[in-house]
This record gives C-alpha cells, sequence and structure tokens, in this order.
C-alpha cells in the first residue's frame, strides 16, 4: 500500500510522477502530493483524496522542473487531510520525503525531536524521519546520503523512501526495508517507484533494493548501493523488465476488474504453457524437480498465505493430500508469526502472495527460514521481495493485476497448485498413470471452460445482480473443494460491494447461520455434481423451507438443484479437484456486477491496498 513515484533527467518531472501515480491507484489511498525541486527551492502540492485531487491543487506549480518525487497514501499515523499527507519537509525547508511503511518508534524519536526545539505540523511518522534526518545533518555536518544511513540506523519499522535535498538538487537517496522500492535506469535519467510500471514505457532496465539497501541517485553517475547497516557497496543487479505497456491499460474495458475476469482464460494458459505437457505425461517445474527429496521427504507441508491467496491455499490443501498424501496445514500468515509456531527442518513451508511483498507472509517466511525450513514462494510479480528470499518457487504468469479485488491471480495460483499436488502424487507413487493422465488431461481443458462460462454466463449473472443488489447480506455455501470457494465468494462482495457476506461449509448451516434465513437473505449455493451432491440438495431443502432465497452454481444437465433455486447458473462440468477454477468466475461476476450497480468504485475499493506491506 501507498505508493512513490521519483524521476531525475531531462524531461520534464511533473507528468512522469502523476502518471506514475496514476498506475499505482490500485495499491489503495487517501491522499497524494508531490514536490518539484527548482533553483529558487521546493515546490509542493498535497491533498487529502485522489491524483486527479491533486492535478487540480497543482494547477499553478512551474511544472518545468526535472526533479521530483511524488506519493499516494494510505493513512497510518494520522487521519487522511491535506496536512498529513506526503510529501513532507523537515524544519529547516532543506529537505523533503516520501515514505511507504511504519516507523515503529516515532515516538521516542519525536519527544528527542521536540526537546531540541523542533516542530511538527502533522501527526505522521514520516515528519518525524525526515526532521530525524535533519538533525544528523546538521549536528554531524553529514551529506544527504550519510545522514539517511544514519537515520535510517535507528529507526524500528518497515519503509521505503525517497529524500531530496535542495541544496543538491541533482541526487536522489533512496532506501527500502520490508516496502518495495524499484530504480529504473534510462539514458542520463533515473526513474524510482515502488513497482516498475510508472516507468515502464521510458527504460526496460531496473533494479531492485534489497531489504536493507539503500542508494544515491545522481546524474552522470552509476547509481550507487549500499547496505543501510554498514555502507559496504552492493553489486548492481540491473533486470530487464518483461511488463509491457498494454498490461497495464484497460483495454477498452469500463473496470481493470472486469479486464482481468476476462483474461482469465489466457493466464491460466500461461501458467500451463511449458509445464504442463500432457502428450509427455509429464509436469516440468524446476521449483518442485530441483528440490523434490525436501517434498518428497516432507512430514508435512506449511502453507502460508493471507486473503484470497490464503483461500487459495485451502483448495491446495485438499489437492495435495489427495494426490500426495502429505499432510498439509493452512495458516493466515499473520497469526502463523505470532503463535510461536512449531517448525521443523523437515517441513516445507509455501508461501502464496500475488505481489510478493504481503508484510505478514514475508514475516512468516522469515520465521520458518529461521527455524530451518524450506521454503517455497507462489508469486505474481518476478523480483518481488518473496521471491528472493525462498529457496525455490514458481511465478503464476497472470500478468499485472491493478484491480485491488484479486481475481486472475486468484485462478493463477490454484492452477500452479494443482501443477504442485500432480507432480508430487505422481512422483510418491499415490498417484497411478491412469489417474495421473486423467487429471492433467482435465487440467488442460480448463482454461477452454473458462472461457466458455464468461461467454455464456455473463448475462445471466448481470440479471441476478440486478435481482440482489440492494440485500445487505448475503450467506454463501459450498462443500468439500468449494468450501474455499464459498469463502472467497463472499470476500470478493465485501470487498467491492460493502455487503456484509459470510462464507461457510454447506453442512455448517444448521449449527448457527440458520438463524438468518428469511426471505431477505440470499444464499449463494456452489452446487456441482461431482462432491456431495445429495448432502447439497439436502441443504438447498433446509434453506427453501426457511423462505430464503437460493442462486445456485450447478452443472450442464443438473435437473435436481435448478428445480428447486430461485436463480441458476450454469457451468461446465470438471473433475471436482478443478471445479474451484470454474466456480470462481461466477461468483467474480456476481461481485463485480452487484458492485457497478450500487455505484462502487471496483478498482478502488475503500479502505484496501492491493500491496500490503505493513501489517
Amino acid at each position: 500500500m501507498c505508493g512513490i513515484v521519483g524521476y531525475i533527467g531531462h524531461r520534464e518531472a511533473y507528468p512522469i510522477i502523476v502518471n506514475g501515480l496514476k498506475r499505482l491507484e490500485y495499491r489503495g489511498y487517501d491522499s497524494a502530493g508531490l514536490v518539484l525541486s527548482t533553483p529558487n527551492g521546493f515546490q509542493l502540492a498535497k491533498t487529502k483524496g485522489k491524483v486527479v485531487d491533486l492535478e487540480e491543487k497543482a494547477a499553478d506549480l512551474d511544472k518545468t522542473p526535472k526533479i521530483g518525487i511524488g506519493h499516494t497514501r494510505w493513512a497510518t499515523h494520522g487521519v487522511p487531510n491535506d496536512v498529513n499527507s506526503h510529501p513532507h519537509l523537515s524544519n529547516n525547508g532543506r529537505l523533503v520525503l516520501v515514505h511507504n511503511g511504519i516507523i515503529e518508534n516515532y515516538e521516542s524519536i519525536k519527544k528527542l525531536l521536540s526537546d531540541k526545539g523542533y516542530i511538527f505540523h502533522s501527526d505522521t511518522d514520516t515528519e518525524v524521519l525526515v526532521n530525524f534526518i535533519q538533525l544528523f545533518q546538521e549536528e554531524q555536518n553529514l551529506s544527504l546520503t550519510d545522514a539517511v544511513r544514519m537515520a535510517l540506523n535507528e529507526v524500528i519499522g518497515a519503509y521505503a523512501i525517497a529524500v531530496l535535498d535542495n541544496q543538491n538538487p541533482d541526487t536522489v537517496v533512496v532506501g527500502r526495508l520490508g516496502s518495495p522500492l524499484a530504480i529504473g535506469i534510462g539514458e542520463n535519467e533515473f526513474f524510482v517507484a515502488s513497482d516498475a510500471s510508472p516507468f515502464i514505457e521510458f527504460t526496460k532496465d531496473a533494479v531492485y533494493l534489497e531489504d536493507g539497501d539503500m542508494a544515491t541517485i545522481r546524474l552522470g553517475e552509476e547509481v550507487d548501493v549500499r547496505t543501510i547497516h554498514n555502507n559496504e557497496p552492493v553489486s548492481l543487479d540491473v533486470q530487464e523488465l518483461q511488463l509491457n505497456i498494454e498490461a497495464i491499460e484497460k483495454g477498452g474495458y469500463e473496470h481493470f476488474m472486469l479486464k482481468e475476469i476476462n483474461e482469465q482464460p489466457r493466464s491460466i494458459r500461461d501458467t500451463l504453457r511449458g509445464r504442463l505437457l500432457v502428450d509427455e505425461g509429464v509436469i516440468k517445474m524446476a521449483g518442485i524437480w530441483d528440490h523434490q527429496e525436501k517434498f518428497l521427504n516432507a512430514k508435512r507441508i506449511i502453507i502460508v498465505a493471507c486473503g484470497t491467496s490464503y483461500h487459495a491455499g485451502l483448495v491446495a490443501e485438499y489437492m495435495i493430500e489427495d494426490f500426495a498424501r502429505i499432510p498439509v496445514e493452512v495458516e493466515y500468515a499473520s497469526e502463523f508469526r505470532y503463535r510461536n509456531p512449531i517448525i521443523k527442518k523437515s517441513d516445507v513451508v509455501i508461501a502464496i502472495s500475488q505481489s510478493g511483498e504481503t508484510a505478514d507472509t514475508l514475516a512468516a517466511l522469515k520465521l520458518a527460514k529461521e527455524k530451518g525450513a524450506f521454503i517455497f514462494g507462489i508469486n505474481n510479480v518476478v523480483g518481488s521481495s518473496i521471491a528472493r528470499i525462498t529457496d525455490a518457487g514458481a511465478y503464476t504468469h497472470a500478468g499485472p493485476e491493478i484491480g485491488v479485488a484479486s481475481t486472475k491471480a486468484f485462478t493463477a495460483q490454484l492452477t500452479i497448485l494443482a501443477l504442485i499436488a500432480l507432480k508430487l502424487g505422481k512422483h510418491n507413487g499415490q498417484l497411478s498413470a491412469a489417474q495421473f493422465n486423467l487429471l492433467t488431461n482435465e487440467l488442460e481443458r480448463i482454461p477452454d471452460l473458462v472461457q466458455q462460462i464468461l461467454d455464456n454466463c455473463e448475462g445471466v449473472v448481470d440479471a441476478i445482480a440486478e435481482k440482489y443488489k440492494d440485500n445487505r447480506n448475503a450467506i454463501y455455501l459450498g462443500r468439500g473443494y468449494n468450501y474455499p470457494s464459498a469463502l472467497e465468494g463472499a470476500l470478493k462482495l465485501k470487498e467491492i460491494s460493502y455487503i456484509h457476506a459470510e462464507g461457510y461449509p454447506a453442512a455448517e448451516m444448521k449449527h448457527g447461520p440458520i438463524a438468518l434465513l428469511d426471505e431477505n437473505m440470499p444464499v449463494i449455493v456452489i452446487a456441482t455434481k461431482k462432491g456431495y451432491y445429495e448432502k447439497v440438495v439436502s441443504n438447498i431443502q433446509e434453506i427453501k423451507s426457511r423462505s430464503a432465497k437460493v442462486i445456485a452454481i450447478v452443472n450442464e444437465g443438473d435437473e435436481q438443484v435448478s428445480a428447486m433455486a430461485d436463480d441458476v447458473i450454469v457451468i461446465p462440468e470438471t473433475a471436482e479437484e478443478f471445479s474451484p477454477i470454474l466456480t470462481a468466475i461466477p461468483l467474480q461476476l456476481l461481485s463485480y456486477w452487484i458492485a457497478v450497480k450500487l455505484g462502487k468504485n471496483v478498482d478502488q475499493p475503500r479502505n484496501l491496498a492491493k500491496s500490503v506491506t505493513v501489517e
């Protein structure tokens, strides 16, 4: 969450910063600001609200300066308002700073500074940090780089920062610990951003700072990267970006979320490509193959994740235990790291994260690594923090996911997890050749089946959304593999429409939630043919006898549930193990269309952020 954009070079900085901030809007924010460095000092504009509000606020600025930094803020310390927005100036007006993350010991530093006469205008930890840097710079007569390093060695927390000094107008100093930061390297120009999307049209060359690194960026020189702790030089690892500009544009769709829902046939196919070789009866995954013994000898697999990725992990628990007969535990990363978990060297810990930057998941991985477990990452962003810390891993190939509510990343995660489960099951002998061939052939069909759902269901789902959009509560029910799908469907509705929704195992309805049923309660039931179908039929009968409305997701040719339900969404049949990939699609569409009809901001729901880099 929060976003940083900076530029120094031969172009006007203002349009690069503003357009870059718009590219980072997916991260979630409540205020925005920027500063431009001129020979006469800083020009500052910041405001509560969106980047378009910032453009109005900055209307009278001189747009010609060639250096500046900008920020989108998701409030932590202090309410969203103009004063608390970034950038923040030092007391002497010499320094200006933008910051993602949290400085946990800011109160003690603030007291120290207050005792020395420093005055604070905001409630933020960020204003404390910029003045802390001023303190080192003035009291010890340090350069900007050294003052930043000294200050960062004293703070506790997570951060990505960019700092300007109006007495050194050709220099930007950046640093990171726990929050991502990329440096784009062009021809006599440099870009700074929370990810590469703000500068992808200008350069394909980028450096991703590692945790505990800082960099001095100066025109006419090579980027100087050093460790914050002891000022050791770090070799410059320039990576070629694979991102393209079309991937981060809407492509004619009204919202990124709808675009990304419709991209799922391609993203699933791309995730399978080169890995699932059905004709050869092979799954090729170097991250698994190179460490096969670690997996096959594991006493258990622990999956750590948050939010939507956690739901993918729950499906993986079913698949891995079914196919490979290896015990699996799925943990919320935020709880796992704090409950003194038992982690053994014989454990394999799998982390799932769309961004690869999720703070709680990253912290859980670090804990597991300290305990000697083998750690494996699944994420969607090349070069992310989780990708770099893990012993091995696998990228999904969903492409950039801009909408805050995860859609195509979720189904790509399920696809990767299915491949892992199948590969392990084949190699430890728990899956026969016939079972393996049957399942891999079925998995290969999934992209086409998803396309079929998109072609046939959108109009039906649109009509159902119109019918139920004004209900303020909903219950989602599923069994077996589709219990996690019910959880995910409820989460999607909550995230973007702000309707209260809960997911349950269908059999658990009678243990409490049944008390909520009346004629105003819609119940979305996943009732695919395979997996406890008759049991689900009984659950639907219980719902109908209490006058609640049933929206059923059924397979083609279904008669029994279709006759009982108030509304029906028909999807193709597949193996039970892969059905959550298919049932996710209508659930995503239902949430989307309800939110659109309610006039909600689908791509940027309130209070949510895409890349959650603080606890």
